[in-house]
């Protein structure tokens, strides 16, 4: 599907008022998106693991503007006005008018929360993004008659993209694709894609532990650093290399290698840091912590050979991967060795997840 097919085609059946809901998950990326141009149009291409835990559940309240009346839009964050966030979804509704052009018509309240900290490199841009843009989908599909699932997810992927990238890949459950390669049919720059092709079963309930090293917001946003791929120097070798590690990670992923799968998240979470600290106005968005629990991940790996390891987000927090059968084994190895590094000892037990929930239903 191009982008003309996302245009919306018309109203079928006035809604005058009511209310959409969606539960959307964050996802973690294991090859990284990392550089882009016009409306999150991706570099290169990612794979990611959607999540369960850690989601953002939106509610949109709409009512029918009258002749005269000024549209208003809303926004509560965790139940208090949120301007900032206000402004950042308006923004984005301005983005996508031309696709939704009858949300002029409608005054917006929008209440969302998250289950996890905002800013501190768990997308929480993807789970929030994704969440609005499904819930302005719901209202769409009432106005249009209904649509059929595949179309209504893609359009909602679509959405989630021109909001913020990596939102594309939470419309979606399980390993999800973004980003044109050669190696995945059906894959798009526009939206993303469920990978369901020859996916081992270890990989469905595969572990995702969070050690919140830092929950703050981050010095350097990742819409900056993404800008920072324009002029980077490694920029067209780091292209190569993601286009080459899709290739491996579909075959690790049908052949059930978890240790290739382990090494390859390393590989890739190291190198989206480099990036960052080798280009033009290098940045370093790791804490001491962070590098502590590297280093302790890797030790404790190569003394008892349990298949753990490690991945990042453009964040200090660090993402424990592992199968489910090592899970009491590294749970009891977090809070003996690694909890110290965690503010106020904190970590998210979270998994792959089966994707977004309609909570309006």
């Amino acid at each position: 599907m191009d982008t003309p097919d996302f245009i919306f085609k018309g109203i079928k059946n006035r809604a005058e008022n009511g209310t959409t809901a969606w539960k959307a998950p964050s996802n973690i990326a294991i090859v990284k998106y990392w550089g882009k141009k016009g409306d999150q149009i991706p570099a290169n291409a990612s794979l990611s693991l959607t999540l369960d835990a850690c989601n953002t559940h939106t509610a949109v309240d709409f009512r029918l503007r009258q002749k005269g009346e000024k549209r208003e839009v809303k926004f509560y964050f965790e139940g208090k006005e949120a301007p900032a966030f206000g402004e950042k979804s308006f923004l984005f509704m301005q983005k996508i008018r031309g696709f939704q052009p009858f949300l002029q018509d409608y005054h917006l309240t929008i209440n969302t929360q998250n289950s996890f900290p905002h800013s501190s490199g768990i997308a929480s841009s993807a789970s929030g993004m994704s969440a609005l843009a499904l819930c302005l989908m719901s209202l769409e599909s009432e106005l249009a008659g209904g649509y059929d699932a595949d179309y209504f997810y893609k359009k909602a992927s679509f959405l989630a993209r021109i909001g913020s990238g990596s939102a594309a890949r939470s419309v979606y459950g399980k390993t999800v694709v973004w980003g044109n390669h050669a190696d995945f049919s059906n894959s798009s720059n526009l939206y993303a894609v469920p990978h369901r092709d020859k996916v081992h079963p270890v990989f469905d309930t595969f572990n995702d532990v969070i050690l919140l090293v830092h929950k703050g917001a981050k010095s350097v946003s990742s819409t900056a650093g993404h800008a920072a791929l324009n002029n980077h120097p490694f920029a067209v070798s780091r292209y190569a290399e993601a286009d080459k590690n899709m290739a491996l990670l579909k075959n690790i992923l049908s052949a059930g290698d978890v240790e290739a799968f382990g090494e390859l998240a390393e590989r890739e979470a190291l190198m989206l840091h480099a990036l960052m600290m080798a280009g033009p106005q290098p940045f370093i968005l790791m804490k001491p912590e962070t590098l502590a629990v590297l280093h302790a991940v890797r030790a404790f790996r190569a003394q008892t050979k349990t298949p753990l390891y490690f991945t990042l987000d453009a964040g200090a927090n660090v993402h424990l991967l592992f199968p489910d059968e090592v899970r009491k084994k590294v749970l009891n190895f977090i809070e003996g060795e690694l909890v110290v590094y965690c503010e106020n000892k904190q970590y998210i037990c979270d998994r792959a997840g089966n994707g977004p929930e309609n909570t309006a239903i």
